[in-house]
């Protein structure tokens, strides 16, 4: 690909570039989108969010982040309203101008936390897709966020988030999770284990009945591998539930006589076996 122009911002440096059948958008040392000259992604995970999207039958969703915009492009496509928050203005000009990001799509220059806060307009999904180097902010990845966040969603909503894989067990996926976990009792990952650096995606709200999308919006270039990458893509066993506390007990506790140590456990440690 050739390189067509190029933006320096407060958020990074923004590179953008062409080949006959597409345009991506290049920061931070890697492609944030890529897309054909309609607009529409060539990124597995991309399309991966926008089945799940249609799945929950969402018709308004919150997208925190821009990049190039595909994912709103797509939903538009598919008759969802997008409304996108980002902070960075270039990245809205750069998705109006070269990745065919249509006008009537809501814009707002904006931290997505504080874009939650002060407006309490609700959504039937949020997806968050930001990054600052290799990490989501820790403002956008906390369990107050979360929170936030769930105020947010209409009954039935569903919070969407990208999240870059770098090896099998990384623990900021596992982190991520866990901070989601204190705002909905059930959160699933779709992942695609076995490649090492790969785009997860942890859900959270109505995504019980959720199933591994399949292509439905097929860009003029690329629909193979994007078919390939949704294939390799499965909800992870292990999803996490919030623990319930146990109920106190009510009636009078009546000590007894500890149980013999069997020979060849450590007293102590016996002790510590509930």
């Amino acid at each position: 690909m050739t390189p067509v122009t190029s933006f320096c911002t407060p958020f990074g440096d923004i590179v953008v570039l062409r080949d006959r059948s597409s345009v991506a958008y290049w920061q931070d040392g890697r492609y944030q989108s890529h897309a054909d000259t309609n607009g529409i992604s060539r990124a597995g995970y991309i399309h991966a969010i926008h089945g799940l999207v249609l799945q929950a039958r969402a018709r308004d969703v919150l997208m925190i982040g821009c990049g190039g915009g595909t994912l709103a492009t797509m939903l538009h496509a598919s008759g969802v309203k997008a409304t996108i928050a980002e902070i960075n203005p270039c990245s809205i000009d750069v998705s109006r101008e070269h990745f065919a990001l249509p006008d009537e799509i809501e814009c707002h220059v904006a931290d997505g936390r504080e874009f939650l806060q002060e407006n309490a307009r609700q959504f039937d999904a949020v997806v968050l897709d930001v990054y600052d180097g290799d990490n989501i902010p820790e403002q956008l990845r906390c369990a107050e966020f979360f929170r936030l966040v769930r105020l947010r969603l209409r009954d039935g909503g569903c919070f969407f988030a990208n999240v870059i894989v770098r090896k099998e067990r990384d623990r900021r996926l596992r982190g991520l999770v866990q901070e989601m976990n204190a705002a909905w009792p059930v959160v699933r990952v779709l992942d695609s284990s076995g490649t090492r650096v790969r785009n997860a995606i942890a859900m959270a709200g109505a995504v019980q009945n959720l199933e591994p999308p399949r292509l439905t919006l097929t860009p003029k270039t690329g629909s193979k591998t994007i078919i390939r990458e949704l294939e390799a893509m499965s909800f992870q066993h292990g999803t996490v539930k919030m623990q319930r506390r146990r109920t106190p007990r009510t009636e009078p506790f009546r000590p007894r006589q500890p149980a013999p140590v069997p020979a060849g456990i450590d007293p102590e440690l016996a002790a510590s076996i509930v």
